[in-house]
């Protein structure tokens, strides 16, 4: 099974630059998860999409890849069901003439 939750938009404090870190910025998260569903057993997209968005505005990251690195741990602690993650972030609005981007994707090991 996967989840996907695409164009996650929202504002927050993320980036190294002076003004960055005063003024909260766009960003756009995407996020894939693959899981082994079972019957009453599933990962609620909602409350993914709504854990991604308090981290990312309550941790006020400096770096792209510190957010990823984070979110990616949080999230896989909290839905140890998952296999397979993809996560992007996105700042759309920081270079006037291109979106700037970073992903990344983990892959679970799990014994069986």
């Amino acid at each position: 099974m996967q989840i996907h939750i695409d164009d996650l938009s929202f504002e927050c404090i993320i980036g190294l630059l002076d003004f960055e870190r005063v003024k909260p910025q766009r960003v756009i998260l995407t996020c894939k998860i693959e899981y082994s569903y079972q019957e009453s057993q599933f990962i609620n997209y909602a409350d993914v999409a709504d854990s991604m968005t308090s981290h990312m505005k309550n941790e006020k990251f400096e770096l792209l890849e510190s957010a990823l690195e984070f979110l990616s741990e949080q999230l896989l602690a909290s839905y140890p069901k998952i296999e397979l993650l993809y996560l992007k972030i996105a700042k759309p609005d920081i270079l006037a003439n291109a979106t700037v981007a970073l992903s990344e994707h983990y892959h679970v090991n799990k014994l069986k």
